[in-house]
Parts: structure tokens; C-alpha cells; sequence
């Protein structure tokens, strides 16, 4: 549990309870494939169809935030690695209260999604096997990932080594076939490459449908966090999570800009049904008629992974917050092999409420719900940045004062780190401008005042007993 000295800088946590088996392999390749997801494989073409092939520059702007936001993470986790991760770091920054809110944000919004990555697992399987059950196929992956995330870390980080290992395969050999398209090694017909005056050119919808385009691929690089929850079980926590952030942003940045840019350059932006699975189109003109079939096998490995990665993330914060009294002490039980079983156990079966809540909820409630989701990595990244801006000088301090130097920094600090908070501003000026993104930052708000209204009904009740 992260403590603080008498100069109220932050001095690092052990999660002494918690297992060291995460090798950094594990932490490289969870990184990778935690980013690359369904939200690529198929949301990639709706953006493409809001901005044409102009969206490159979205991309390259969510992804330059991202990479400048995980920057400051490392930086933080390099100094101070603790399973609850930004949410210990915002405690320690700004308060109690920026904690709390941070943790159970982060909790609920993994919560709600686990539901969305189960529930999409088993449409595509009962797609397959008509005559299965989808609640059959919901409660498997439930049981078995859950399993793996109870039986030992390791175990966890060996399945999502895995999994990540076959996305990023994927993803590679999909930019071979598409280079491979267009330098004209393998000869296609109906590609738009040299042909985009005919669709309006690079940027049909001007400057506005980049800036819509930046809406709809805003939080795609989400996921690439748990790698910083994850340090605080790796074997040298502190260099771990330097060692694995190093690399994998500007990957994750090559993969989704790659990716993005063999599809403009080969499908027509306005030609809706091709991007309805642009993947797909791509393999399809290359002659891979069963790439529909590829694909899908893919897009449920990948929720797969997701669910098995989200799982450990909403345990972790949840033991966590246990820690630090922000949540019922029984979560921070551990088993034998040093995994909080009861945390993994409350999170599956939230998990399975969120699946239950994705079938029986009237479709209005249930867009509420969602859309409390849809912009709460804001308020992560936004916490994020504000806690480094807090935090880097008393790190700093404390690492001249024990004469070990900080294993990662920021870069350009602080006016990097300024430029970075005022792209987040911005964007939250863009979202209040669009009506389905101002319908999400709308619930996220709402979320965050009523965890707010029960961190100050906690603390109430704390200060009467006492």
C-alpha cells in the first residue's frame, strides 16, 4: 500500500500480498495485445467513414496523446509501482477523494465492458453453432477465464501472452498481404490506390470530419494501461514497466496507423458495406475468400483476451482500493499462490451481471449505462496528467534524496506534459460539440458525481463512528 514520507512524497509500494510472477515478456506482450482489439478490427471503419482516408491524421492524433499519457504513467509506475496504479498515483497527488474516484470509475467502466466482450464472444460462437446457447457460451468463457485468473498470475500472464501473440500475428502478416497489394506483387482489381479524386480526395470531409474522425478513434488505444497495473506483480517492478513501455507505444502506433493506412488506400472511404468489416475487404481483394471466416475467429480471440485481461484489471484495483480502506476490506484476501481470489470472484460476477444486464435492460437504460463507459478513459487520462504535473517534482526530491536516480521521465517536462492537459481540454470542447459524444461525457459525469456523493457519504459515516 502506497504511504507517504513526512514531505508527503510518495514513497513506493510493494503490494507485498500480491505474486512477482510476471515476467517482462508478459508485461511486453500484454501491452501490445491489450490495445489491439476488436475496436480496431471493426470500429476502424466507421471512422474511416466519418473523416475518409484524412482519419490517418486522427489516428495520429489519439495516438500521440496516448502515447505522451502513458509516458507519464510509466513515469510514475517506474517510481512508485502499485497494483491500483493511477488511481494510488492520484491519491497521492491530489487527495483521498481523486483516488476513490479514479478506482471505481476505472472498476465500473471495465465491468460494463466485460459484459459488451462476453456478450460479443457468444454471438459470433452461436453464429458458428446455431443450436448453442448464447447463456452456455457466456458462462464457459466466464468459468474458464475466470479460472485462469484465480489458478496464479503467471498462469494469467502465460494465457495473455498468448492471446496478444495471436493478434499481433495477425495484424502483422495483414500489413504483409496489404504492402504486398500495393506495391503490386499481388495484382487486385477495385482498390481505390490512385484513384481518390474520385472519392473526394485525401480529406472529403475537410477539417470537420478530422475532427469527427479524432471523436470516433479517440479512446481506441484504450487497454494499453494494464500495463501499469500489471508492474506491480512483474519481478523487478520498477524496471519492469520502464522496460515494456519503451517499445510498445511507438508499436501500438505503427499497428493502428499501418493497419488504417492500407485500408484508405484500398477501400473506398464511402463504401459502407466494405467497411463494415474493412479487414475483411482487404484479405477479400486479395483473393482470400475466407477471410470473413479468419476474421471472426480473430475479432473473438480478441475480445477473449480482453475479457481475460480486463478481468485481472478490475481485481487488482479492486484489491486495491481494499487496501486503502476505499472498499470492503474481505477483497483483499489472497490465496496461497498470493492471488485475490475474492477481488477476481466480486469482478466475475459483476462481469456476469453486466452480461445479464446487456440481454434484459430496455435498450434506453442500457445506453445509459454504456455510455457512462464511453468517455470515462477522459477521466482517467485527465487524472492521469494532472497527478504527473503533481507528482514529478516530489519524485524527483525523493530520488535525489535516496541518490537512486528515476528509472523513466517524461519527456520536455513540464510544458510536454501542459501541452498534453490542453489536447485534453480540447477534446472534451469536441465531444460537448458532437451529440453522441456529448451523450457520453453527459453520463460520465453523472457517474462521477454519484461515486463522489458516496466517497463523501463513506467519509460521513467513517468521521460519525469514529
Amino acid at each position: 500500500m502506497t504511504t507517504t514520507d513526512q514531505q508527503g512524497t510518495p514513497a513506493p509500494s510493494s503490494d507485498a500480498h500480491l505474486a512477482h510472477g510476471l515476467r517482462p515478456r508478459h508485461l511486453t506482450m500484454m501491452g501490445l495485445g491489450s490495445a489491439i482489439g476488436a475496436g480496431l478490427f471493426l470500429g476502424s471503419g466507421q471512422a474511416i467513414g466519418t473523416a475518409g482516408p484524412a482519419v490517418l491524421i486522427s489516428y495520429a492524433i489519439a495516438g500521440a496523446i496516448v502515447v505522451l499519457v502513458m509516458r507519464m504513467l510509466a513515469e510514475m509506475a517506474s517510481a512508485m509501482p502499485a497494483s491500483g496504479s493511477f488511481s494510488v498515483y492520484a491519491e497521492a497527488a491530489l487527495g483521498r477523494w481523486a483516488g476513490f474516484l479514479l478506482g471505481w470509475v476505472y472498476w465500473f467502466m471495465l465491468i460494463m465492458v466485460l459484459g459488451v466482450e462476453v456478450t460479443g464472444v457468444a454471438e459470433i460462437v452461436t453464429g458458428w453453432w446455431p443450436s448453442v446457447p448464447q447463456w452456455a457460451v457466456a458462462a464457459v468463457i466466464v468459468a474458464v477465464l475466470g479460472g485462469i485468473n484465480l489458478v496464479g498470475v503467471r498462469q494469467f500472464g502465460e494465457a495473455e501472452f498468448w492471446f496478444a501473440l495471436i493478434k499481433v500475428v495477425a495484424i502483422l502478416a495483414f500489413l504483409v498481404v496489404g504492402v504486398l497489394i500495393v506495391v503490386g506483387v499481388i495484382p487486385v482489381s477495385g482498390s481505390v490506390l490512385g484513384h481518390w479524386a474520385e472519392h473526394g480526395g485525401f480529406a472529403p470531409a475537410g477539417v470537420a470530419g478530422i475532427a469527427a474522425g479524432l471523436l470516433a478513434v479517440a479512446f481506441a488505444f484504450g487497454g494499453i494501461e494494464i500495463v501499469a497495473i500489471a508492474a506491480a506483480e512483474a519481478r523487478d517492478p520498477r524496471d519492469a514497466v520502464a522496460r515494456a513501455t519503451r517499445t510498445i507505444l511507438w508499436r501500438i502506433l505503427f499497428f493502428y496507423v499501418g493497419a488504417v493506412a492500407i485500408i484508405v488506400a484500398l477501400v473506398p472511404w464511402d463504401d459502407a458495406e466494405a467497411l463494415a468489416s474493412p479487414f475483411v475487404s482487404v484479405l477479400q481483394l486479395a483473393g482470400f475468400d475466407w477471410a470473413a471466416r479468419l476474421m471472426e475467429v480473430v475479432v473473438a480471440l480478441a475480445l477473449l483476451s480482453a475479457f481475460n485481461a480486463n478481468v485481472y484489471g478490475t481485481s487488482r484495483m479492486l484489491f486495491s482500493l481494499g487496501q486503502r480502506d476505499d472498499a470492503p476490506k474481505a477483497v483483499t484476501k489472497v490465496s496461497r499462490r498470493d492471488v485475490p481470489w475474492v477481488a477476481v470472484l466480486v469482478s466475475v460476477f459483476f462481469g456476469v451481471v453486466a452480461v445479464v444486464l446487456n440481454w434484459l435492460l430496455p435498450e434506453a437504460l442500457l445506453s445509459i449505462l454504456l455510455n457512462a463507459v464511453g468517455s470515462a478513459l477522459f477521466v482517467v487520462w485527465l487524472l492521469i496528467t494532472i497527478s504527473q504535473l503533481r507528482l514529478r517534482p516530489r519524485l524527483e526530491a525523493e530520488a535525489a534524496r535516496s541518490g537512486e536516480p528515476m528509472r523513466l521521465r517524461m519527456w520536455g517536462f513540464p510544458w510536454l506534459s501542459w501541452v498534453v492537459l490542453v489536447a485534453l481540454v480540447g477534446l472534451a470542447g469536441l465531444m460537448l460539440s458532437d451529440a453522441a459524444a456529448r451523450a457520453q461525457l453527459t453520463a460520465t459525469a453523472g457517474l462521477v458525481v454519484v461515486i463522489l456523493a458516496v466517497y463523501a457519504l463513506t467519509r460521513g459515516v467513517r468521521r460519525a463512528r469514529d
